[in-house]
């Protein structure tokens, strides 16, 4: 299978599948020098791995990684070698027999039917390869990508809108995220969306939601005209994410509602000399360059396919049936989504910091 990789200078590899041994990643492109330990990327892992709390799958996985390669202690502390850096993690609670019904049934709304039409044999076991498992390694491959950026950039996500249910755009504070097992950005919400989310668990069914992007400290100059647009790059990894069905950089789809003169982000001198923007609709890209400004972005992930109710579908020899998903599920996949998203936010503005110092110098 192709395309498991991504980024240019800053290269991320992922490998294994949700019921396999292991899943791994492979970095390459670090700079040396980095100090690096499994302690620098098992805070943000333990963010996203499942069994956190009643709203997301009670699959029990530590998410313990361990780093193989790539780092050297030269007597002051590990530090990354400028050589591949090899992570793993093992799969210690893999239930396969819940997945036994869909061995030869396509599950809606999963990649099943057309893996096994492209490849000719897929793994059901959880879905294999399709499974969001993967997203582990995204997390701490963005673990690193943080550390090249430094403390200066903060990348900051959070649940935005459930179902219906939406924080207002002037009610958003990103500080309240860790503070709540929803990641809502918002404490208002936390105890009518749990009510709402638990009502969803228990009838076995799921919903959608969105996960809202928000990046400080991002200089001006990052990126590139045409085909190496910073937007983009980052919509393109934000859409890869398991259940993403939307991307919007700034004002978005609203944008098509604006005219000319409420898009405009109008500018201004500071008293140092220094442009200075009155608003921010381009959401911190302008010719798919960074300004300076927060990059915002907003992503949309759609409900987990995998509910209780009976959903019509085939099998691989053509007969038509009905099939009731079994195993252990998120009733709302964008709850865990939320470190997932700042990791590949990482991943993008690591690649595209280094591609600019290359070209650029600095």
């Amino acid at each position: 299978m192709s395309h498991n990789s991504f980024g240019h200078l800053f290269r991320v590899t992922t490998w294994g599948e949700s019921h396999g041994p292991a899943i791994g990643c492979v970095i390459d492109g670090c700079p040396s020098r980095i100090p690096l330990t499994e302690a620098d990327i098992q805070p943000w892992l333990d963010q996203r791995k499942p069994g956190g709390s009643r709203f997301v799958t009670q699959r029990r996985e530590s998410d313990t990684v361990r780093i193989l390669s790539g780092t050297f202690d030269d007597g002051d502390g590990p530090v990354t070698t400028g050589t591949p850096i090899s992570l793993m993690i093992d799969n210690e609670d893999a239930r396969s027999k819940d997945y036994g019904e869909i061995a030869r049934a396509y599950r809606p709304g999963h990649a099943d039917y057309v893996y096994q039409a492209k490849y000719g044999v897929r793994d059901h076991r959880g879905g294999g390869r399709s499974s969001a498992r993967e997203t582990a390694l995204r997390v701490a491959a963005g673990a690193v990508a943080r550390l090249i950026l430094g403390s200066d950039i903060a990348i900051r996500a959070g649940v935005v809108q459930i179902g219906p249910h939406r924080i207002p755009d002037d009610a958003l504070d990103f500080d309240a995220v860790q503070d709540n097992p929803l990641f809502a950005a918002s404490t208002e919400v936390v105890q009518p969306w749990s009510d709402y989310l638990d009502g969803i668990r228990k009838a076995g069914s799921s919903i959608g939601a969105v996960v809202a992007l928000e990046v400080t400290g991002v200089p001006v100059g990052w990126g590139a005209p045409l085909y190496a647009k910073l937007d983009a790059e980052l919509a393109a990894a934000l859409m890869s994410i398991n259940a993403a069905k939307g991307v919007e950089i700034g004002a978005g789809f609203a944008s098509a509602e604006l005219s000319g003169e409420d898009n405009a982000d109008e500018m201004r001198l500071s008293p140092d000399g220094l442009p200075v923007f009155m608003s921010n609709k381009a959401g911190g890209i302008l010719g798919g360059i960074s300004t300076g400004q927060p990059i915002t972005a907003r992503v949309a992930f759609k409900p987990t396919s995998s509910i209780l109710t009976p959903r019509r579908t085939i099998t691989r020899d053509g007969t038509e049936t009905e099939l009731r998903t079994k195993g252990r599920h998120d009733p709302c996949v964008a709850l865990r989504a939320v470190p997932v998203v700042e990791a590949m936010a990482a991943c993008v503005l690591a690649d595209a910091m280094m591609r600019h110092r290359g070209q650029m110098g600095g």
